[in-house]
């Protein structure tokens, strides 16, 4: 799965990233999956993630991204209130690919692989 941000801004420094993850592995236990990978850069995040196939993808998707976004707003709501004059987090799309004939090993080395964003500035 890949998230973007709103408008593409790059907004999501290393702590944001760190926070993201643990909301992602918080909400893929309720939902009994697995967050695999996870990894993004300043505009977007990379997810594997394994659920049932019982499980409807685009609720979980929706759930990722409105935690996600809740969880933004309330604990880096003073840097994105200067960069967002709403309360919004992501785009309201979103990219998923199944890896039916990739290993998972190859696509952790890719999602591995993304650029980091920067430590938050003061």
């Amino acid at each position: 799965m890949v998230f973007v941000t709103k408008y593409r801004r790059k907004v999501i420094d290393a702590q944001m990233l760190a926070e993201l993850k643990s909301v992602f592995e918080s909400v893929c236990l309720s939902w009994n999956c697995q967050l695999i990978e996870f990894s993004g850069e300043s505009d977007h995040c990379h997810l594997i993630v394994s659920f049932p196939p019982q499980k409807r993808l685009s609720d979980l998707v929706g759930n990722l991204k409105a935690t996600a976004s809740k969880a933004m707003g309330q604990k880096f709501e003073s840097k994105l209130s200067k960069i967002y004059r709403k309360k919004v987090f992501w785009t309201s799309s979103y990219f998923i690919a199944s890896c039916g004939s990739v290993t998972i090993d190859t696509l952790k080395k890719y999602v591995q692989s993304q650029d980091s964003p920067p430590p938050p500035q003061p």
